[in-house]
């Protein structure tokens, strides 16, 4: 299946044309590899890194998705392997509320 399509399948994507444009542009990463074209085959089993949002996430394909479904049964083709903290690391303010913590 093409990574453009597997994007727009489990709703990573709005559209299939934004899903093309993030691959083309090369903010894709598949198994550690940058993408640069939206025609990239994908199989389970790969690892994507992909940003969504203000946020990167990275996901492991499990099965390919046979349509662009609801979002529990997308949402079931895939499993998150960077689940988001309380604390991320670029958060704004938390080297502030850390000194504190650290301060007599």
């Amino acid at each position: 299946m093409r990574i453009d399509k597997l994007l727009w399948y489990l709703r990573l994507a709005k559209t299939r044309t934004l899903a093309q444009s993030l691959a083309e542009e090369g903010h894709i990463r598949l198994n550690s590899r940058r993408v640069d074209r939206a025609h990239q085959k994908v199989a389970p089993g790969d690892v994507l890194t992909l940003p969504l949002g203000p946020r990167v996430r990275v996901i492991e394909l499990l099965v390919l998705p046979t349509r662009r479904g609801p979002a529990p049964e997308a949402q079931s083709c895939y499993r998150v392997l960077d689940e988001p903290s309380d604390f991320p690391l670029a958060a704004p303010n938390r080297s502030d509320a850390a000194t504190e913590d650290l301060q007599p």
